[in-house]
Formats: C-alpha cells, structure tokens, sequence
C-alpha cells in the first residue's frame, strides 16, 4: 500500500448542539478505494459533509496531501483536490448539461476548462448526445452520471461519494462501477464511498469499514459481502 496522503484524526461533529459524529480517525492511501456501510441515520453522510466542509468539525483534523485543511472552505478544499459527489446528485436542473460541467471546473479553479471538460467527456459518452440538455429533464441514472462528471471536471484526487446508486436503475448503476473502476487506474484516484449498495460497495472497495451513531466501529473483507441482502448481517440495527 502506498503511503497515506488522507487523514481524518478524532473528528467530532454535528448541528448545532446535537452531536453526530464522535471522534472518527481515518486514513486513505494514494489509489486506495474506502468504502463505509452504515444503516441509516448512522452519520455516513455528515461524515462527507464535514470532511468536505459543509459542516464545520467541532474537533480533531483533517490533514490532505500532507496539509491541514481542517478550517479550510469547501471551495479551498475543491481547489486542492477533494472532489464531493453529495447524496440526490444536486445537479443544476435550469443548466444545461454542458453548463453544469464548465460549473464543476470552474469552481475546482481549473483554468484550462474547455480541454478538461472534453476529457471528461470521453470518460463518459453517454453524456455527449445530451449536453444541450437541462438536468432537470434527465432521467435519475443520468444525473447521477453527469454529477459524478462534474465533479471529475474539478480533477479531483480524493472522491468523497455519498450513496451513488440511490434510487438508480441497474443498467446504470453498472456502468457507473465498471467508469470508476476504470477511472481509479487511469487517473490514480482514491474514493472514499459511502454506500448500502452491498454488491456495489463489494466490487468496488479495498477496503470495507462500519459506521454506527458515528464511530467507525470495525472492518469487513469487501468478499464478505458478495450475496449478502442487509448490513444487518455485519452492523446489528
């Protein structure tokens, strides 16, 4: 394994006074594939948001690329390489398809945009006969794709992806396993996904680890996993 260049150390964090995550400590290494499975309600979610930060961390450190970015803002953290793909996609639904992509790289800072986008693009074809299109109109597996695609335009290194295949129809949801796969060899990406998806998280992660109320309570072989129905069988509810 390649040294870790991602590390979340004693995170606490919440809304308000109600507390949500109580002293997480995680780290990814360069390439890795972390997946997270909780039930819901179990803080998956404020997990990304913190890290990301939409939700200021109460205590402990995020540390990216051997820098602290624990008070840094969400476009700072954008710029330096952490790219978030949030659960219900929150795509532009007035912009067209190619605008929501020029969003996705002018937010990360990227300067060179036009070439970007079309690299981006390439990776994901189903995208090219739509982009006159307006989100809004897109089918729910479509979004998903063109959200994961703006987030790329950002030339992410860590992608923070949170439950990417609610709500989505399979043909979809393995297209989107069989592009992250190839894109984590082509492009050297880590990917921390939060998922319930249990075949999808299984062929996908190196490493599988259990969140309950908030703390990372243990690890699972993502093999374990394959013909399994409910997290059930791993988090007791």
């Amino acid at each position: 394994m390649q040294p870790e260049f991602f590390k979340v150390t004693g995170l606490k964090s919440g809304y308000g006074r109600i507390p949500i995550i109580f002293g997480v400590d995680l780290s990814i290494a360069a390439g890795e594939f972390v997946g997270i499975l909780g039930h819901n309600g179990m803080g998956k979610s404020t997990l990304l948001r913190t890290i990301m930060g939409h939700i200021p961390a109460s205590s402990g450190s995020i540390e990216f690329g051997g820098a602290s970015i624990t008070k840094t803002s969400p476009a700072a953290r954008a710029r330096a390489g952490l790219g978030y793909v949030p659960q219900g996609r929150q795509i532009f639904p007035a912009l067209s398809v190619m605008d929501n992509l020029r969003v996705g790289a002018a937010a990360a800072g990227s300067r060179d945009g036009s070439r970007i986008i079309e690299d981006v693009i390439e990776d994901f074809p189903r995208l090219k006969p739509i982009l006159d299109r307006a989100g809004g109109v897109l089918s729910g597996g479509e979004q998903q794709i063109l959200a994961l695609a703006r987030c790329l335009c950002g030339r992410p290194k860590l992608i923070l992806l949170d439950e990417p295949t609610e709500g989505i129809q399979p043909s979809i949801i393995e297209e989107m396993k069989e592009r992250l796969k190839a894109l984590a060899r082509s492009r050297g990406l880590s990917i921390l996904l939060v998922e319930q998806n249990l075949e999808f998280i299984s062929d996908l992660a190196t490493r599988v680890l259990l969140i309950k109320r908030g703390l990372l309570s243990g690890e699972v072989d993502p093999a374990s996993l394959h013909g399994a129905d409910l997290a059930d069988e791993f988090i007791p509810a």
